[in-house]
């Protein structure tokens, strides 16, 4: 029992680094280029420009309403819209870098949870993408892959970047 016992701390004690480790490690394999390559969608020309799918992807049925003509969107949707394509960038790249890595996964935590709610409400997606819990299927791509996204960004909320990340290398330098 003992030698179990042993065991399992030295499990214990690998998880304080290889879960945040291995938790950047995936979210840079799996979903940072998901979330670059929707950002690129989002902007037209510049870093203050945004392209009409921008609006559509983030307003959907508001810019379907207005006739998709952006200029007759307000400025506060206007400024969501930026923020929002900004966040595609910024928060997946404070991940990979392991810099500022517990706001960052809350951050994006929050997004997930804003696109989901979009998707549902904005785009009205079907049944079949939404999902549900509980049942055999796991590929829905609403509650089923963002659950399992949600839970990974946990892993970094909770344990912070790990050991090879710049959130270290700050902190060691700031200490000494």
């Amino acid at each position: 029992m003992k030698q179990i016992e042993r065991i399992y701390a030295g499990l214990d004690r690998s998880g304080d680094w290889l879960l945040p480790s291995l938790a950047r490690l995936v979210f840079a394999a799996v979903l940072a280029g998901y979330f670059w390559a929707s950002a690129a969608t989002k902007f037209a020309g510049g870093p203050f420009s945004l392209s009409t799918g921008a609006y559509a992807q983030i307003f959907p049925q508001a810019f379907d309403a207005l006739g998709y003509d952006a200029s007759k969107l307000s400025l506060l949707q206007h400024l969501i819209a930026l923020a929002g394509a900004w966040a595609e960038v910024i928060l997946p790249l404070l991940l990979v870098l392991g810099l500022l890595t517990r706001p960052a996964a809350l951050a994006m935590v929050g997004f997930v949870v804003v696109q989901s709610l979009t998707d549902v409400f904005g785009h009205r997606v079907d049944a079949e993408t939404l999902g549900a819990w509980f049942d055999r299927s796991s590929g829905a791509l609403i509650l089923d892959q963002r659950a399992l996204w949600v839970m990974l960004l946990a892993v970094l909320i909770c344990k912070g970047a790990g050991p090879l990340s710049l959130d270290r290398a700050f902190g060691q330098w700031a200490s000494g």
